[in-house]
């Protein structure tokens, strides 16, 4: 009887020590799950995103992915926290650029002394000797590369202009798929080019028109193995990292692929594919541009993909995902996800 009644007593306190002692549990903040937009990052058919940061605003310029004679407008969208977009309809248009007809392509924009440039591709230009030239349509016989101007990244932008700033076919390459890169010097470099040839030009003061080579030259042909088109530049520790899509754009064999550089003008050598089609997310990934995060070395790659099931050669929608770098400043594949990037990214400005 002894025994069972110290067994009890001790039962007893245990419990009271146990209940006395009780706190309340904390979350583990390392367990919060945070908040991500998602890919796609908003609704809609949107492919040729190019991201950039504008006083700590995440910006996106994307093409609208639909036929060529309904592309006549762009759209921009923004976020201050990568997760929730709000987009600015119809920035530039068909009634603001008088020489556009269709094809309205793959904007590329950067600001200079308070004001906004975006450069665009547009018409599809041809030219004769190609399947696709048309002598008894003219729709697509004038065209190339513009540029527009406005006071704030969310325009509206008007035609700087009035006409093209590239619409010949210099070193066989189609005045398509621009991107201008402000060096640490302060130049401005604009690299652009379609059918498997890229070109690189040095933008003047005003960007109405190009300073040209020693040789006399405007622009001088960089283009590495395996470039389709689309290309990119990014600056990261002192090295330039060039980046451009291969395959054909309206199908899965679309990728991303870059190269290395100890200057913004080359040489550069591919080193290998980064972004590519998989099987259980989507398909034909690429035409992508990159964003860093302010004051950090986190990185995301902003680019287009095509939906598991495909519902058209149009149907690509716009996407985020983390990119990460091996120590010796090479890229590592980046990992297409359903998920995309959180809010952790911007919490660190």
């Amino acid at each position: 009887m002894r025994y069972i009644a110290f067994l009890c007593m001790s039962v007893l306190l245990v419990c009271g020590c146990k209940e006395g002692t009780k706190k309340e549990s904390v979350p583990d903040s390392s367990k919060t799950k945070l908040a991500t937009a998602g890919n796609p990052i908003f609704n809609g058919w949107y492919a040729d995103p190019e991201g950039v940061v504008f006083d700590n605003e995440y910006w996106v310029y994307p093409t609208y992915s639909d036929d060529f004679e309904k592309q006549v407008f762009l759209d921009a969208f923004s976020s201050k926290d990568l997760v929730h977009w709000q987009k600015h309809a119809r920035i530039l248009d068909t009634t603001k650029v008088k020489w556009l007809r269709q094809a309205l392509w793959a904007p590329a924009i950067i600001e200079k002394e308070g004001q906004y440039f975006l450069f665009f591709g547009a018409n599809d230009i041809q030219r004769p000797g190609r399947p696709s030239y048309d002598p008894k349509n003219d729709i697509n016989h004038f065209g190339g590369i513009g540029v527009a101007v406005a006071d704030s990244p969310g325009g509206p932008f008007t035609d700087y202009l009035g006409k093209p700033l590239i619409s010949e076919f210099y070193n066989d390459a189609q005045p398509i798929d621009q991107f201008v890169f402000k060096d640490v010097d302060g130049t401005h470099y604009l690299f652009y080019g379609g059918w498997g040839h890229c070109n690189l030009g040095r933008l003047n003061g005003d960007f109405t028109g190009f300073i040209p080579w020693e040789d006399g030259s405007l622009f001088k042909e960089i283009t590495p193995d395996g470039y389709k088109e689309g290309p990119f530049l990014f600056l990261r520790n002192g090295v330039y990292y060039f980046m451009w899509s291969e395959g054909n754009w309206a199908d899965g064999s679309y990728k991303a692929a870059y190269a290395m550089a100890n200057k913004a003008t080359g040489p550069y050598t591919r080193i290998g594919t980064i972004l590519e089609s998989d099987p259980v997310i989507a398909t034909g990934a690429g035409h992508h541009s990159v964003i860093n995060i302010p004051t950090t070395d986190e990185w995301i790659m902003v680019y287009h993909r095509r939906p598991i099931p495909n519902e058209d050669r149009d149907h690509r929608v716009t996407c985020m995902d983390r990119m990460e770098f091996n120590p010796d400043g090479t890229i590592k594949p980046v990992q297409m996800t359903f998920e995309g990037v959180s809010t952790a990214a911007s919490m660190q400005n």
